[in-house]
């Protein structure tokens, strides 16, 4: 518990020197039942805090988690921005925020850090489930090239969506070095863009012109608090 509030503590009080949006992310096991009550503990400790250009999100794991983990809180935090007000950085309202949900908590799971290369912020109420894929990129370059193109020519087919890809800079699952997403309103949605997107001359393009890139898992997880 002492290495996590260590690690929170750095990400939400450094101070940067880019405008670059990064992004920490810690997954856990939460208790049987319990969701409601890390929900509620959420909203209690960032009703009133201010977040200068980022996010912080709270997440349940499904289809493609791992090693039992339920759930996962990510905070987006714009390089060189303090990110929470001096008020929400109040070392008594974050350790008892951080004591509360210990007790919401049967395993504490991995955290990992690092930047958006490319992001469109889509509807997240109107598509809360979001599929990313872990993935080894051997030209980043030429990746996020591809990928801005495919977004650009098939802009109508990703209204609405948030669609982007980044970094594994720090703590990288199973060695991946990038992660892509799409979300949508479910799994369904999702297999139907696919199947959409497949069939198109500019996702064969794309394919072709995005480099070497190798798959290491992928996942799905659904949004339950967003506070911006």
């Amino acid at each position: 518990m002492k290495k996590i509030l260590f690690l929170i503590a750095f990400f939400t009080t450094t101070i940067l020197t880019a405008q670059t949006t990064g992004y920490w992310a810690m997954e856990f096991k939460a208790k049987t039942n319990s969701e409601n009550d890390l929900t509620e503990a959420f909203d209690k400790r960032f009703k009133e805090v201010k977040i200068n250009k980022g996010l912080v999100v709270l997440e349940k794991l499904s289809t493609g988690s791992q090693n039992g983990m339920t759930h996962r809180l990510v905070w987006l935090f714009t390089l060189g921005v303090t990110a929470i007000e001096m008020d929400g950085n109040n070392p008594d309202k974050k350790d008892a925020f951080w004591a509360k949900l210990d007790n919401y908590i049967d395993v504490w799971g991995p955290t990992y850090s690092g930047r958006w290369l490319s992001f469109q912020l889509g509807d997240m109420d109107k598509n809360p489930t979001e599929h990313i894929w872990d993935i080894k990129i051997k030209d980043p370059s030429k990746f996020k090239a591809a990928h801005e193109i495919l977004v650009n020519e098939l802009k109508n087919d990703f209204a609405g969506r948030s669609i982007g890809f980044g970094t594994y800079d720090i703590g990288r699952p199973n060695g991946a070095t990038h992660w892509m997403y799409v979300s949508g309103k479910d799994g369904e949605d999702h297999l139907k863009l696919y199947e959409k997107l497949e069939k198109t001359e500019e996702f064969k393009k794309y394919i072709q012109n995005r480099g070497e890139v190798i798959d290491i898992k992928d996942f799905e997880l659904e949004i339950l608090k967003v506070k911006k």
